[in-house]
């Protein structure tokens, strides 16, 4: 016999079995379910791209106007306090 090794089985299935336990809360609400994904369209596309996009101009135009404005910079400092 090798060491770490026994000639004895040991059936731990169902151990297994039994320790499965009940999905719970948003699991079990889901359970029963069925959902299907299905792509977005072009125009979803083009409105989401264009938000994206309008928000990281926004975003940039911001941080700009952050650092080269004096009073900019103190009003953004105060209000943050």
């Amino acid at each position: 016999m090798v060491k770490g090794f026994s000639d004895n089985e040991v059936n731990n299935v169902s151990e297994i079995k039994n320790s499965k336990k009940e999905k719970k809360g948003l699991a079990a609400f889901l359970k029963g379910k069925k959902f299907t994904y299905t792509l977005p369209g072009k125009k979803q596309i083009n409105i989401f791209g264009s938000l994206v996009l309008g928000l990281n101009i926004i975003l940039i135009l911001l941080v700009v106007l952050y650092l080269n404005n004096q009073k900019f910079h103190d009003f953004v400092f105060n209000v943050g306090r």
